[in-house]
């Protein structure tokens, strides 16, 4: 009976000591010695900043936001508060329980669309505000004229922006030979190394498209953090090749943006 009672005696500390740690830190859901943590940071997927044009079909539609719409995104995140961090910063966060700024969220920018250097960026320098950015680096090597030149990464590189993969040709990456992974992943990284001399740990998922070959390829490179298509905001330290997001939309003004991080669980 003596048991009895000392065990719940325990068990009721054990949960006071639990909710007190979580109302210190809201988004600590579980933090088991040190090893297992969940997070809550938004990270926002954009894809085309600026005008569409004239021939744009129902996809290109879709992925385009207007920069109109992307300033009031960034006076609305600033005027409550937001702090934009780095892949780096979760992986960081998530591993070690480095400390976070108390409203963090990413930005992050998809494909490495030349609009991404016309119009993002100068905004989020404006701002005072940083991105990510995932390259699909053949289209560096090639000058592509509507995507990212070599320059103009390392340009952003240079000013805060963090240039993180997106393969080398944008492939769907499931079911696909041990060979044509690591010259889609690495080889992409490997450019993106030399050219932004920055230590390349985020990888985006070419239409969030991967399986478990894909993934394991990625635990033995120094990729800390792949993002998907998945939608959500919470993020574990058992999960961070696999990591959600939240989509931005054509039609998606300051309103949109608020009710969207109001609303994801």
């Amino acid at each position: 009976m003596k048991l009895l009672n000392l065990l719940t005696l325990f068990s009721i500390l054990m949960f006071s000591t639990s909710i007190g740690n979580a109302s210190e830190s809201s988004d600590t859901v579980l933090d088991d010695d040190g090893t297992l943590r969940r997070i809550r940071v938004p990270i926002l997927m954009y894809h085309y900043v600026g005008v569409l044009p004239p021939d744009a079909d129902d996809v290109r539609i879709n992925l385009t936001i207007s920069t109109e719409y992307f300033r009031e995104h960034l006076e609305y995140l600033k005027s409550e508060g937001f702090s934009t961090i780095s892949l780096y910063e979760i992986a960081q966060a998530l591993q070690y329980g480095t400390p976070l700024p108390p409203k963090p969220i990413v930005l992050s920018f998809d494909d490495g669309h030349l609009d991404h250097y016309t119009n993002a960026y100068p905004l989020l320098r404006e701002f005072n505000y940083t991105g990510t950015f995932f390259i699909i680096t053949q289209f560096a090597d090639d000058n592509a004229s509507a995507h990212l030149s070599w320059e103009q990464i390392q340009e952003m590189a240079v000013n805060g922006m963090s240039m993180q993969s997106h393969t080398k040709t944008h492939p769907n990456l499931q079911d696909r030979q041990h060979d044509f992974l690591v010259y889609q992943i690495l080889g992409s990284v490997e450019s993106l190394e030399h050219y932004t001399t920055q230590d390349i740990f985020g990888f985006s998922y070419p239409a969030g498209r991967y399986d478990d070959n894909v993934i394991g390829l990625l635990e033995t490179t120094n990729i800390q953090l792949a993002v998907t298509t998945q939608y959500g905001a919470y993020h574990t330290s058992t999960d961070m090749l696999e990591a959600p997001r939240l989509r931005v939309t054509n039609n998606m003004n300051a309103a949109g943006l608020a009710a969207l991080l109001n609303s994801v669980p």
